[in-house]
């Protein structure tokens, strides 16, 4: 099958899988997904394809996806719930890279046949997730903020929220997913690939989340709609 397929494939059913964890689980689920899509996305981006004429690391639709929920959240239930979001993300994020590098720990057996692998891959897990960690602290808290600036401002300007729910998502999301992007792709793959890869990984990195950020707006539309939302607290 390929990449172009699997990659609008991915989309679907992650974004389907945030809508379905606040239909059914509301707040918890909500934060439950986030934390579970934050881990993913740490591994995932670790394979590196090419799709639509560019080549790109994947994890890059999970991470989207944490934007959309935070969103969710934010809208929701408030900025609490979202900043609440945030810190479990990063506390199951450290809770992984501490078990995953005890794995390699171990002394294989003479049969085993996973631990080259497992040492490819978590091997380089400290660098990915300490700097993802750092990165995602700092735009998923901005974009919470950004949000809740936005939801003041067009609360204002248009004396209803509903109109402006898309400029809200978008202007936040599309923002803090810049900040994420620069801030992220240097950090994890710096020395690694040479400039010219980095920049191309930032830009596609970027027009990934620019398309994702359009297309997670119908989903946050469906969100509301399904979900039942307490009060909404303070922002």
């Amino acid at each position: 099958m390929p990449n172009e397929v699997i990659l609008i494939i991915s989309v679907a059913v992650i974004f389907s899988i945030t809508v379905f964890a606040s239909r059914f689980f509301g707040e918890n689920g909500l934060i439950a997904w986030n934390a579970v899509a934050t881990v993913l996305a740490n591994i995932e981006v670790l394979l590196l394809v090419r799709a639509f004429g560019m080549e790109q690391t994947l994890g890059n639709i999970l991470f989207a996806s944490t934007f959309l929920t935070t969103d969710i959240l934010n809208e929701m239930y408030g900025k609490k719930a979202a900043a609440r979001a945030v810190y479990i993300s990063v506390a199951a994020s450290v809770c992984f890279i501490l078990i995953s590098q005890s794995w390699l720990l171990y002394t294989p057996s003479a049969d085993d046949w996973a631990r080259e692998s497992f040492d490819v891959i978590f091997g380089f897990m400290p660098r990915i997730v300490g700097a993802s960690l750092v990165v995602y602290a700092v735009s998923q808290r901005f974009d919470v903020w950004l949000y809740a600036f936005f939801w003041k401002l067009t609360e204002r300007k248009f004396k209803d929220k509903k109109p402006a729910l898309w400029l809200r998502n978008c202007g936040s999301t599309l923002t803090s997913q810049l900040l994420n992007t620069v801030l992220f792709t240097l950090g994890a793959f710096w020395g690694v690939y040479e400039g010219s890869v980095l920049m191309s990984i930032m830009a596609v990195t970027f027009g990934v989340y620019v398309a994702t950020s359009l297309l997670d707006t119908p989903f946050i539309y469906l969100a509301l709609k399904l979900g039942k939302p307490r009060e909404r607290g303070a922002a």
